[in-house]
């Protein structure tokens, strides 16, 4: 099958499952992040194909989103395979998906360009404007405060404690958001991520000023 074809059929099943997702990571923002991963891999040189469809792809295997994340990696490996995807290609897509989570901070070294690319493309879009926004939605979703000034800012965590520990929505500037700028992988994505992190910092010190306090979480 023509990778056309390939990656209309994988946009519209994608669409499909992910269109009214509550979370902040539905259709809309995997449609945003495989825009800007295609753009990130046009000015590093990557697969383009590789590029799209895991960036297409990667959340169906997220255990914020679907029940298991084997479940979703096996749906994703069918799902290829069924559309005649060479073999090498879909071991390389699955590789990036299962290793491109930030996890509580167990940031893990992507080998390949075309991982890096899909990794920053996915950091760029929980930092900025849409990344507060999407903070929000998520703590929202979880039935976390917007902010509780005596919970304290959780450093390295294990997954579980990322997931399930008590927090807020301003303590996840501190415990994720603020720190994706400098684990961006490429040139292009740490430039972009450059301007999204001032974005954040500026929404901080606002907050801040109005809540009444001087001084961040430590």
């Amino acid at each position: 099958m023509k990778q056309e074809k390939v990656i209309q059929k994988t946009e519209e099943m994608v669409r499909k499952q992910l269109l009214g997702e509550g979370s902040g990571h539905d259709w809309y923002h995997i449609e945003r992040v495989t825009t800007t991963a295609k753009k990130l891999a046009t000015e590093e040189n990557a697969d383009l194909f590789v590029v799209t469809l895991a960036a297409l792809l990667h959340d169906l295997a997220d255990d914020k989103v679907v029940e298991s994340e084997e479940k979703g990696l096996a749906a994703i490996q069918d799902w290829l395979v069924q559309h005649q995807v060479e073999q090498d290609v879909i071991e390389h897509i699955l590789t990036i998906i299962k290793d491109m989570s930030f996890k509580g901070g167990n940031n893990k070294q992507l080998n390949s360009i075309e991982g890096q690319v899909v990794q920053d493309a996915d950091r760029l879009d929980a930092i900025g404007a849409v990344g507060i926004a999407r903070c929000f939605v998520y703590a929202g979703r979880k039935g976390q405060p917007i902010y509780d000034p005596e919970i304290e800012v959780r450093e390295q965590m294990t997954t579980e404690k990322y997931r399930q520990g008590k927090t807020s929505a301003i303590h996840h500037f501190y415990e994720k958001l603020l720190k994706l700028k400098d684990l961006m992988n490429t040139k292009a994505g740490y430039r972009l991520a450059q301007e999204r992190h001032l974005v954040m910092e500026q929404f901080l010190d606002a907050f801040y000023l109005e809540v009444g306090e001087v001084k961040r979480p430590e």
